[in-house]
């Protein structure tokens, strides 16, 4: 039979990783940048990630107690109702951005459908010089194709909600982790933009693979998986070289995206407030700073963490993605 799960309660700590692992609900924990601690455990990521400010553990929550393991390239955990998994493909042991890629989502979708997990909520894909590369050869849309090419046949109107950022590290390893379930969740586009997967031609031979926002097939859909979002209206990017602008453009987007959620679930809040969690990516290692203040002027009593990360549009400057519930 399959569960709908419980919410997800998503949280950046201050503590020890060793004093966070003994808890038997947590299903994932993270790490940011070269600083952050190591561990064998399956539930652990160390995302290639600098952080700005003090280091903080990203720590996922769920309603039971999880169990996890290694299958291959894989690492996983579940509470029986949702699946995190994640895996790590080195670019010249698969022959390139576009066969890793590919690779990686064969692999995610062998293992989820295996696992009884069929229905992809959010994913998250980490890969390095991301815009570099002219035309169709530029590796953002390289990896594109590849990630196509490894999820097979889809229907644009299940496609999960999604993040794609570029490390800053010079590792040419393709890095990405996912939530699963074994009932779909409900994604969302935005009305001020055209949808991902109907870009036009200009931005590549595959657009990408994306829902802008996702509710989770919880009992009360939530918390709403914001995808990484940045200031697009329609298709195309707005305010080159005002970074201001460009953090104000990408709130309204927000904005919009909790409009068109609380349509569905009117329970969900009306702005972004003590319940949303959000990821903010920088471009320009000087930006950091700057975007902080930025944010905390903008987003008063909203937890954020702020990361070096490199946009997949070489004129955008800050992406932005979280949870809001």
């Amino acid at each position: 039979m399959s569960l709908a799960p419980s919410p997800l309660h998503v949280h950046y700590m201050r503590d020890d990783l060793a004093a966070l692992l003994p808890a038997p609900d947590l299903l994932a924990v993270f790490g940011f940048g070269p600083d952050a601690p190591s561990s064998n455990d399956p539930r652990y990521l160390r995302v290639p990630l600098a952080p700005w400010g003090a280091p903080a553990l990203e720590t996922w929550r769920a309603a039971a107690p999880v169990t996890c393991g290694r299958e291959g390239a894989v690492q996983w955990s579940s509470d029986g109702a949702w699946l995190f998994g994640a895996i790590e493909v080195d670019e010249a042991s698969a022959g390139g951005i576009t066969a890793a890629a590919r690779t990686a989502y064969a692999e995610l979708t062998r293992f989820v459908r295996a696992r009884g997990f069929p229905h992809l909520i959010r994913i998250w894909n980490y890969l390095d010089a991301i815009t570099h590369g002219e035309g169709d050869g530029e590796r953002y849309r390289e990896f594109c194709v590849g990630r196509a090419q490894g999820l097979g046949p889809v229907d644009v109107a299940t496609l999960p909600a999604a993040t794609a950022i570029g490390r800053c590290d010079g590792t040419r390893v393709l890095q990405v982790y996912w939530l699963a379930a074994q009932v779909p969740g409900t994604p969302l586009e935005n009305p001020r933009q055209v949808s991902a997967y109907r870009y036009p031609r200009q931005y590549g031979p595959q657009s990408p693979s994306f829902a802008r926002a996702m509710l989770p097939p919880t009992a009360d859909r939530t918390p709403l998986l914001l995808s990484g979002t940045a200031a697009v209206v329609g298709h195309a990017s707005q305010h080159a070289g005002s970074l201001s602008a460009q953090i104000d453009e990408t709130l309204c987007n927000f904005d919009a995206l909790l409009q068109a959620a609380r349509a569905r679930q009117p329970a969900l809040p009306a702005t972004l407030g003590a319940g949303t969690r959000l990821k903010v990516y920088v471009r320009d290692a000087a930006d950091l700073p700057t975007v902080e203040r930025m944010l905390r002027e903008r987003l008063a009593g909203v937890p954020f963490i702020v990361l070096h990360a490199a946009v997949c549009r070489s004129e955008l400057a800050v992406e932005i993605d979280g949870v809001h519930g």
